[in-house]
């Protein structure tokens, strides 16, 4: 994009009393943020748009903060930051469809948010070392399927989830709660800027928006938003981790916790979240590969590699496919479905098994391998 089109998306980011729902509105219905100003110029009274009056009209009307802006561009391009925006072929997909993505947002690093895998890891800040193990257990039984680890780079879980990350060679990209001025927590600042060279840092506010707790719950949303599943490791009763956990089920996504003790004050939160069905109970990362059906996919994956390397004839073909289709299945089953004899289907399927086709299970049923 532009950096016209930036500049003046940045001011509408800045426009009192336009939030990020109202200014998708807006730039839907005038194409672009620079129509948007040039339209309350016009002395337009306000726009026929639900939710979208008098007020919030005159405030970008009466914008005057032009000059930070300016600063706000010159930061931007001395750090040589990327500025992605809602208009932008890279804006992750799974953050557009939540209402109240950002506009635009600003990058440090090398990575694709619209990568097939990404989960967000978050939780207390007092993690224990219960919290630490299950943290360390997630991401190494999920490294085969390299997933994109987001986290908020906070104490305790989140940062964790970054390290375990990073020693296993995954991509992680932290969601800040401020401006890039600065790193906070400071200590983490070493774990940042591995993470800039391994995936990135993340943030919708400029480089001089201070920290604030309101921040930090307003970045939740990202860190929600940007995943397919958000897994919840330790929590208190009350917490940022359970606001992102609130977040993400009402964008509709998978949301796993990890149980603990009744008695333990770091897993009440958690605890509640499965009570109440509003997460999956998450004992270890095959809940979440068998949740989200990941496993199916390297399975076709290895399906298809057989497929190309074994030399099948036309009746293992048909086994091979239909085992590919239905999954595991009886020998009587397959006889009955193929139409073949049960003593034909048995030789078929002892040869397919010799060559590393198919596995025999209990109960004389067969699946691929």
């Amino acid at each position: 994009m532009n950096t016209e089109e930036i500049y003046y998306l940045l001011a509408l980011q800045k426009v009192k009393n336009v939030g990020d729902i109202s200014a998708k509105k807006l730039l839907k219905h005038f194409g672009s943020a620079r129509a948007v100003f040039e339209a309350a110029q016009k002395g337009h009274g306000r726009v026929d748009i639900m939710d979208v009056g008098t007020v919030m009209w005159q405030s970008i009307k009466n914008f005057s903060q032009w000059d930070r802006v300016e600063e706000e561009l010159k930061y931007i391009e001395k750090e040589s930051i990327k500025v992605i925006t809602i208009f932008d072929p890279e804006y992750p997909y799974r953050l557009f469809h939540a209402p109240d993505g950002p506009i635009l947002f600003f990058l440090k690093g090398e990575v694709d948010l619209n990568t097939k895998h990404v989960i967000s890891i978050v939780g207390t800040r007092n993690m224990t070392n219960y919290g630490k193990r299950m943290v360390e257990e997630i991401v190494e039984g999920l490294k085969d399927y390299s997933p994109l680890i987001v986290s908020g780079l906070a104490y305790g879980v989140d940062v964790e989830a970054h390290r375990q990350a990073l020693a296993r060679g995954l991509l992680t990209v932290g969601v800040l709660g401020h401006g890039f001025q600065r790193i906070y927590p400071s200590v983490h600042h070493k774990v940042a800027m591995q993470m800039i060279d391994n995936g990135g840092l993340l943030t919708e506010f400029w480089h001089t928006d201070v920290v604030d707790r309101n921040n930090f719950l307003k970045r939740n949303r990202i860190v929600a938003g940007l995943s397919e599943a958000t897994v919840i490791i330790e929590s208190g009763e009350k917490g940022g981790s359970l606001v992102t956990a609130d977040i993400a089920n009402s964008y509709n996504r998978d949301v796993f916790a990890v149980p603990g003790r009744t008695t333990d004050m770091f897993s009440k939160g958690c605890n509640n979240l499965i009570k109440r069905n509003q997460a999956s109970i998450l004992t270890g990362a095959h809940d979440i590969i068998q949740m989200l059906r990941w496993e199916s996919e390297v399975k076709k994956s290895k399906n298809l590699q057989l497929n190309l390397f074994v030399d099948l004839s036309e009746d293992e073909q048909k086994i091979f496919d239909l085992l590919q289709e239905q999954g595991k299945m009886s020998l009587d089953e397959i006889a009955v479905t193929l139409q073949f004899t049960v003593s034909k289907t048995a030789q078929l399927l002892l040869k397919l098994e010799l060559n590393n086709v198919v596995s025999g299970l209990s109960g004389k049923s067969f699946e691929l391998l």
